[in-house]
């Protein structure tokens, strides 16, 4: 590991200053990258050669056709719809907005499903003279665990898809069963654990009456609202086609990071929407930080460190499938709860590679071992995920606090539930296809 030094120095300077948000995490990334650059580790053409585009690209994209799908007022009608149909009910509420909290997340990414879900959830429970931080939390809670059914749902999917080169299908085939298991789960514990907070109010006129109010305000608020129906049809027709491109690629030979790319910029061309105003809404510090974690963990695997861990620590556990299969996923999944998963991604990828060189597991079960892992630890605490710090960022708006403490209270248990779930799958997964 020649000249490995200053690089694990840097990287892990850089992951600290992340995981305690002490610096922005595209500036602390950048920084790193310049530290290497300066001290001539590597060179400005090798550093370029890292970064994933396709990653870049398909996150690029997708933020694109989310900002435009929102501007259509689509979300607006979707959250007015909701809380119509639950008519006051307090399970009604827990239930149906999980439902659509974890399709959007599967489908869009979880923090823009966090940013239109939570002001309505709060506005009703408060509303109703509810406790809002259940229905909060759950749906922090729900959208990790939501997005980590398809290869768009979360980041740590989109790169282990894009790194490794699987596609949209095998996500959505292989992920998609545990994550329904977990998702039913995962809301009947919540109401257990939480019965006294979903009884029904029909017995309270007081609490009924504000109900009622509350919901002609809703409905009054949005009839207001002026919606541009051909902007609808044709944002959400863009985002259907681009769905069906996605699941259709082992056809189309095209990847997801060039479908979500095209279909943006179409969307661009036949909205006519002001493009600088779009261009504002994309998170270029994400991109960013993206691009300086891949020319990082690059910088360590062409330095062997990245072999040198996987050889004297992952590789020690024998070459049992089960043990490594369980290893890989509770390791991220418990890594991932304290610390940025994504930046762990980044860096277990070369590893899982470096594992199935010596011990081939098949069907990519290492790989879902991985992406569960770290998606569903992301619930382990409330800086373990990004739309858990965006909840919890937007209830504290609505003046809605809510302390590291309760919310892994809350949390802890469904993410320990949810990786031995995935546990149970993973070991059957195994067991039916090794011979």
């Amino acid at each position: 590991m020649e000249g490995a030094l200053i690089p694990v120095v840097v990287f892990v300077i850089v992951y600290a200053l992340i995981s305690f948000e002490l610096v922005n995490k595209a500036v602390a990334a950048l920084l790193g990258v310049m530290v290497l650059l300066v001290l001539h580790v590597v060179s400005e053409h090798k550093a370029v050669e890292f970064i994933d585009f396709e990653t870049i690209m398909l996150l690029l994209g997708m933020m694109s056709i989310v900002a435009i799908v929102r501007k259509s007022g689509f979300f607006t009608i979707l959250s007015v719809k909701i809380a119509e149909l639950t008519k006051g009910s307090p399970i009604k509420i827990l239930v149906l907005f999980s439902i659509v909290t974890a399709s959007l997340s599967a489908f869009l990414d979880n923090v823009t499903t966090v940013l239109i879900i939570v002001p309505i959830v709060i506005e009703l429970t408060r509303g109703m003279g509810l406790d809002p931080k259940v229905y909060v939390i759950s749906q922090a809670v729900i959208s990790n665990v939501g997005g980590t059914a398809t290869l768009i749902g979360d980041p740590p999917n989109i790169i282990i898809g894009s790194k490794v080169g699987l596609t949209f299908n095998q996500f959505l085939f292989n992920l998609t069963p545990p994550i329904i298991v977990c998702f039913v789960v995962v809301l009947f514990y919540i109401w257990v654990a939480n019965r006294s907070k979903f009884k029904p109010i029909d017995t309270n006129l007081g609490k009924l009456f504000s109900v009622q109010l509350l919901l002609e305000k809703i409905r009054y608020e949005f009839l207001a609202t002026k919606i541009d129906r051909v902007f609808l049809f044709k944002s959400l027709g863009c985002l259907i086609l681009t769905i069906l491109l996605f699941v259709t690629q082992t056809i189309t030979k095209l990847s997801p990071g060039v479908v979500a790319l095209l279909m943006a910029m179409v969307l661009f061309v036949i909205t006519r929407v002001n493009v600088e105003h779009m261009l504002e809404e994309i998170e270029w510090s994400t991109l960013l930080f993206f691009a300086g974690l891949f020319i990082l963990v690059g910088v360590l695997e062409e330095k062997g460190v990245i072999e040198w861990i996987a050889r004297n620590i992952f590789l020690q556990v024998g070459d049992n499938p089960y043990v490594i299969v369980l290893m890989v996923l509770w390791v991220s999944g418990i890594v991932s709860g304290f610390l940025d998963n994504i930046p762990f991604t980044i860096t277990m990828i070369p590893i899982v590679r470096l594992i199935l060189e010596t011990t081939p597991i098949p069907h990519n079960i290492l790989w879902w071992a991985l992406a569960l892992g770290a998606c569903l630890g992301g619930n382990f605490t409330m800086i373990g995920a990004s739309a858990n710090i965006v909840t919890v960022g937007m209830a504290k708006r609505f003046r809605v606090d809510i302390s590291f403490i309760q919310f892994m209270k809350f949390s802890a248990v469904i993410t320990i539930i949810t990786l031995i779930l995935s546990s149970i799958y993973l070991v059957i997964f195994l067991r039916l296809t090794l011979p």
